[in-house]
């Protein structure tokens, strides 16, 4: 790759940073919290969920997650199905002429050939062994159009979510929270992760106004629960008002909602308390969301690892690049 194509990738690369963090800056100093509640306010009633790929099965990850359910919230589509121009052809169907999809992300890594070449030359070592080159990461976007813009899809691209029960008490969200021998304590008015002793504090759910919060707050604890040196190992030595604190209260704040629409729990409660701390640190680094994104991602990941297996299935699905 020349000097030129490595200056124009990497200015590509600031641009989609920018473009991302300064659309979800505008949402929250609208007070919109674009990772709470991303479904039920539009123009019809958008499913709860985690988008996926109608074509692969696979859910999306990190900050393309928050960039689909925008385009979700804004347009109350009725599915959380996404798919390319070139996946709903090959399934037999089209996208509607006229329709506008939205940019997300993929991120890989590749090794230039000057690299793989100085890496062959440098031979071995008295052991033996070459040195391995220096791979270098990239970023670039692709269009996704939801299956609701679409004709002519199979059936099952239309899939339906599971609809909420009934009851209040969530028996999934119970069982997935005892499957991680977190030590969970109730009592008091107050809910908080102790690091230092590694326990969570919740209030007894009838406290809550709405019963169904105290699931929202369950899996924020549990998202900070997951920073633990043991588990994911993230920075949480930050003070109340920190950079470093308000960055985990993106981490924990996403984990929540990635796993509460994994189960089909619609929380009520928005945390505007600290909308000003966050659009601070999107202002200091349009990388902040996307990392925040990413580390959410595997906090989730790690919880969700915990539900019993679901039953083997006998398709393949096709290789995907790693989302951001």
């Amino acid at each position: 790759m020349s000097c030129r194509q490595t200056h124009s990738a990497d200015k590509s690369r600031a641009t989609l940073y920018e473009d991302v963090t300064a659309r979800i800056i505008c949402e929250l100093e609208q007070g919109i919290v674009p990772w709470v509640r991303p479904w039920g306010s539009g123009k019809e009633e958008s499913a709860i969920g985690l988008p996926r790929n109608a074509a692969t099965g696979r859910s999306y990850s990190g900050i393309n997650i928050l960039i689909l359910w925008g385009r979700l919230f804004d347009a109350g589509y009725p599915s959380q199905h996404w798919l390319t121009f070139r996946q709903a052809a090959a399934l037999g169907g089209t996208v509607r002429k006229g329709e506008h999809g939205v940019g997300i992300c993929y991120a890989d890594r590749f090794v230039p050939k000057d690299r793989r070449t100085q890496s062959q030359g440098n031979a071995s070592s008295a052991l033996g062994e070459a040195s391995e080159p220096q791979a270098v990461a990239f970023l670039r976007r692709y269009t996704v159009f939801n299956i609701a813009q679409c004709d002519g899809l199979p059936d099952h691209c239309h899939g339906a979510p599971s609809p909420l029960p009934e009851r209040e008490i969530m028996p999934e969200a119970e069982a997935l929270a005892r499957a991680t021998l977190a030590d969970i304590r109730h009592g008091g008015d107050e809910a908080y992760y102790e690091c230092e002793r590694d326990y969570i504090q919740l209030p007894p759910q009838p406290a809550f106004f709405d019963q169904i919060n105290y699931y929202r707050t369950l899996f924020h604890e549990l998202g900070h629960w997951t920073g633990h040196g043991s588990r994911l190992k993230r920075d949480q030595t930050g003070g109340f008002g920190s950079k470093a604190y308000a960055s985990e209260e993106l981490v924990a704040e996403m984990t929540a909602a990635f796993v509460c629409a994994t189960l089909s729990i619609s929380p009520t409660v928005r945390h505007a308390d600290y909308i000003g701390n966050w659009i601070d640190v999107l202002r200091g680094d349009n990388r902040a969301i996307f990392h925040a994104a990413s580390k959410a991602s595997r906090a989730a990941d790690l919880l969700l690892g915990f539900r019993a297996p679901p039953p083997a299935s006998t398709e393949h699905e096709a290789p995907d690049g790693q989302e951001v």
